[in-house]
């Protein structure tokens, strides 16, 4: 069971995840705790305000209680690296170490380009919850990897939406498209991944902390509630007051509910 120690109120400020494994983390406006989402656990949580999470500076969480979420504009971070085309939008660049272009695949065929630093790749792959991925290109420093993202994405996305992640939770990806692909690329390296979801239909996405985790895939957790298997997206979690018990809210439920 998930029990974080409830001294006071309790918020979820923020959340790690390697693709096959995600964790919550909490705070008691004294201490962070994390709390792994692994599979069979039962969590019973509702969710009550939600609000600005604050900050978190290594085992200390900075609390705000702005009504903006999940961040309020003074606690709220851009990664100007991530909007990067090849010119740098930072004083001075600093990205001068090796880095990789990846196309990653995911069910059932949308296939995106992205850049990630060269030690980061299988990892960075496993965040998002590709099914496939593989390494194109490695070069010296991330202005050049922009450059040639930007190029390819002429061609193929550069993000993958949530919506279209949910939809590919009980989806094959289609190989032969994939196959097809690559023959177009000089592909260096090749990844596969399992998350160990074995799911026959579309879970339905909600923001919940009520059920038994089936799995982790990118930082989309699959729970089961009352027959139904849902979608929760952790960065919509963030900033959420916990409260114990399982939520009164009514959710929707799949057709497979009432079988």
């Amino acid at each position: 069971m998930f029990r974080p120690r409830l001294q006071g109120d309790v918020q979820i400020v923020g959340y790690e995840t390697n693709g096959h494994e995600a964790t919550l983390v909490v705070s008691n406006g004294d201490e962070i705790e994390t709390r792994p989402l692994e599979a069979g656990t039962d969590l019973s949580y509702s969710l009550g305000e939600r609000h600005c999470a604050g900050s978190v500076d290594g085992d200390v969480h900075h609390a705000c209680d702005r009504p903006a979420a999940p961040h309020c504009d003074q606690h709220a971070s851009t990664w100007v690296c991530a909007r990067c085309t090849g010119t740098c939008l930072k004083a001075e660049m600093d990205c001068h170490e090796t880095h990789v272009v990846y196309l990653a695949a995911f069910a059932p065929d949308t296939f995106k380009v992205g850049v990630t630093k060269e030690w980061r790749l299988e990892t960075r792959l496993c965040e998002q919850g590709a099914d496939r991925g593989v390494r194109l290109h490695t070069v010296s420093d991330g202005r050049i990897a922009r450059e040639i993202e930007a190029e390819i994405a002429h061609e193929l996305v550069d993000r993958v939406r949530t919506p279209a992640k949910v939809d590919s939770l009980a989806e094959a990806l289609d190989e032969r498209a994939w196959a097809v692909l690559l023959t177009e690329y000089d592909v260096t390296e090749r990844f596969t991944f399992d998350y160990g979801l074995d799911l026959e239909s579309r879970p339905v996405r909600e923001t919940v902390l009520t059920g038994t985790v089936l799995g982790v895939k990118g930082r989309l957790v699959v729970l089961e509630a009352g027959g139904t298997n849902y979608a929760v997206d952790l960065r919509d979690l963030v900033g959420y007051d916990l409260e114990v018990g399982g939520t009164a809210r009514r959710l929707q439920s799949s057709l497979g509910s009432f079988s």
